[in-house]
């Protein structure tokens, strides 16, 4: 195995030690939107933290089953010492086993702790077998004179797993049932948690006890509830020697499928298959950092299995249904962020075929010329309040068809792409249509936010954006010069005419409006609010010089790309607005209110780093390097905090740039996979 990531955890009780072993978090996935999640300290912070996060059927949804461990090693000479930790309400704050722990890596992206107790050496890790709703976590004796007795005691509280810590299934209803070994959790109308121990000598002793009180300190900080119970039905415990592995697996498959295969045969299956996912992508990311990204966006490429009419409806046609989930811990698959991620997390990774699956099983979903926004939690029907999402679909279809030559996909849906340009111009819903009068795209309705800056508590819209806003109209603009192309070379001449006019058109409109003299950059909306021009520098500006077909006229692209580096760049990504207008917020924190109002009225989000940097390349061909010396220095800076070995959803705008939001985000690891991938093209075609 290589390991990736290596962090020394010797704790010498210094706070700034704590706070660092209390914020780093770990993330292991399933392939089906499940997931295991935690702290490296051990110390549950968030809702979220969980041995086993599972994706089940609608309406469903995803559930946390088993919530975590308590961990005590016993050594011969009847001493003993936990490891993990706890925090409890009145700030307690139990870090039991932070004095011991000395090492938290990934190995092939699987995260390992190394602890050092009493001369004995024990790693613990953590791996989900893929596409199962099943856990493993196991326990090696690497040193030290043994047997040691483990002691694991179960701790649960079924709930969905963005339900508040006061919901979910009351603790005295569990049933519970235990035979050799293994024991079934049972709540209502939910599948039983089956658990059981590999090793030497394993037993269960039934011995239910609550553990209340339990804070989760980053609920807290975010204002929802923060504190919660756990129910414990009892405890494994079992023989730890050198050479004989202990592994406790925890699942909601059944025990046919629990027991197919060894721990020892599994681990060695998933280890296999993430060294083919490394030898599948680009060659330029077999090494350092970068390969850490492939194995980060693995993490996001899911089945999801609630959806069970539409996975069935696709496998009669001979297809498989695929999506992304957006970001860990709580968001579903979005259309927007599928499109926007689609190249990174799978064309630069050799997952082509899965690409293909992803714009098929978006395509299904079409709706009055719309692909869904997203697939609310544990519901197989979409809903469709974006204006870009559909226009982002032109462009990963173009990426598609441009890396794999794919011509068959077009075909397919060349007359569903034909129907969503007849319904913009025609108009559909939210107010989405094309204004006859200079063939820019207009949206707006006061229901909802159809922008990627979408914040809204409430009635309120943070950033409405209604009217001509420029990312829309740049994304518009590049998919009627992609269907022109499209519609030309499938001998679709009188389609191709009329698109290139609307094409043209728009393109014209775009520069006599958008274009702001006074300030050397695109106003973000005209005719917005009241007829408002809205002359605020934004990132969204960027999208008119860095797509395929670029709206923006070539004269204005220095102009542009300089306000936005002097205005609007930081180390880690793009400031939502600049700092000299008068609703600039330069930290993301707190309750939701005051999270949205900062959402995108400063905050910084990494994935405009994709976008900026074809701006970059495109306006100075010539500073490849720097480039790259900028995306090194922050893999450098990035992988090893937040959620270690990903990239985060958003940064603070100011300061030491805190890492916020959810702590993987699909987006944000695609395109800045994507752009590494560009430039290492760049520097040997150079």
């Amino acid at each position: 195995m290589n390991s990736d990531i290596v962090i020394n955890t010797k704790w010498t009780g210094n706070p700034a030690e704590q706070e660092e072993l209390l914020t780093r978090e770990w993330l292991v996935t399933n392939g089906l939107g499940g997931y295991a999640s935690g702290t490296v300290s051990g110390v549950p912070t968030r809702r979220f933290h969980s041995l086993l996060t599972a994706a089940l059927c609608a309406p469903q949804g995803r559930f946390v089953m088993l919530n975590q461990l308590s961990e005590l090693v016993r050594f011969p000479d009847g001493s003993s010492q936990k490891i993990g930790g706890i925090e409890l309400v009145g700030g307690a704050l139990d870090l039991h086993g932070m004095s011991s722990l000395r090492e938290f890596r990934l190995e092939s992206g699987l995260p390992v702790w190394r602890y050092e107790l009493a001369g004995h050496v024990i790693e613990k890790s953590i791996l989900m077998p893929y596409m199962t709703n099943t856990v493993h976590v196991g326990y090696r004796l690497v040193s030290g004179t043994g047997p040691v007795r483990l002691k694991l005691r179960v701790a649960v509280h079924f709930r969905r797993h963005d339900a508040s810590l006061v919901e979910g299934l009351p603790l005295d209803s569990y049933d519970l049932k235990a035979s050799t070994g293994r024991i079934e959790i049972q709540g209502f109308s939910m599948p039983p948690l089956r658990l059981y121990v590999d090793g030497e000598n394993p037993a269960f002793t039934i011995e239910a006890k609550r553990l209340s009180d339990i804070l989760y300190r980053i609920e807290k900080q975010r204002g929802y509830e923060a504190q919660g119970n756990l129910w414990s039905p009892g405890y494994f415990r079992v023989d730890l020697a050198v050479g004989k592995d202990v592994t406790l697996i925890a699942s909601s498959e059944s025990w046919e499928s629990i027991l197919a295969l060894s721990p020892a045969a599994i681990f060695q299956a998933e280890l296999e298959r993430r060294r083919c996912l490394l030898a599948a992508a680009r060659p330029e990311l077999s090494k350092g950092l970068a390969k850490q990204l492939v194995l980060a966006a693995d993490q996001f490429i899911i089945a999801p299995v609630e959806r069970i009419a539409e996975t069935a409806h696709v496998c009669e046609t001979g297809g498989d249904v695929r999506t992304v989930i957006a970001g860990y811990h709580w968001f579903t698959d979005w259309g927007r962020d599928t499109m926007i991620s689609l190249e990174g997390l799978t064309l630069t990774t050799g997952r082509q075929i899965e690409a293909g699956h992803i714009l098929r099983t978006f395509a299904h979903h079409l709706r009055d010329g719309l692909i869904p926004n997203l697939f609310p939690e544990g519901e197989s029907e979409g809903v469709y309040y974006t204006a870009d999402a559909t226009l982002w679909f032109f462009h990963a279809l173009s990426r598609y068809i441009q890396i794999t030559g794919d011509r068959g996909l077009l075909k397919e849906l060349l007359p569903k792409l034909l129907d969503i340009i007849d319904h913009h111009i025609r108009g559909t819903r939210f107010g989405i249509h094309c204004d006859p009068a200079d063939g820019l795209l207009i949206q707006g309705d006061p229901r909802y936010a159809l922008t990627w800056m979408d914040a809204k508590l409430g009635d309120w819209i943070v950033t409405p954006r209604r009217g001509k806003a420029v990312e829309i109209n740049a994304l518009w603009y590049n998919a009627l010069r992609l269907m022109e192309k499209w519609t030309q070379e499938e001998n679709l001449s009188s389609d191709a005419t009329e698109i290139a006019k609307h094409a043209d058109i728009t393109q014209l409109s775009f520069n006599q409006r958008f274009w702001n003299a006074g300030t050397g950059h695109l106003y973000d909306v005209v005719d917005g609010e009241n007829g408002v021009n809205d002359p605020a520098c934004r990132p969204n500006q960027v999208f008119a010089l860095s797509l395929s077909h670029p709206v923006l006229d070539q004269a204005h692209w220095p102009s542009v790309f300089q306000a936005i580096k002097n205005r609007l760049l930081t180390p880690v990504g793009l400031r939502t607005l600049s700092p000299d207008h008068p609703d600039y917020k330069a930290i993301y924190h707190g309750d939701l209110r005051a999270r949205d109002a900062s959402y995108h009225q400063g905050t910084v989000w990494p994935w405009l780093l994709g976008p900026y940097t074809d701006a970059w390349l495109r306006v100075y061909p010539e500073q490849r390097k720097d480039v790259r010396d900028f995306l090194d220095k922050l893999l450098e800076g990035h992988l090893h905090e937040a959620c270690i070995g990903s990239v985060s959803e958003v940064f603070d705008a100011e300061g030491l740039f805190a890492p916020r939001g959810c702590i993987a985000q699909a987006w944000s690891v695609a395109e800045i996979l994507r752009v590494w991938v560009k430039v290492a093209e760049n520097q040997t075609s150079g």
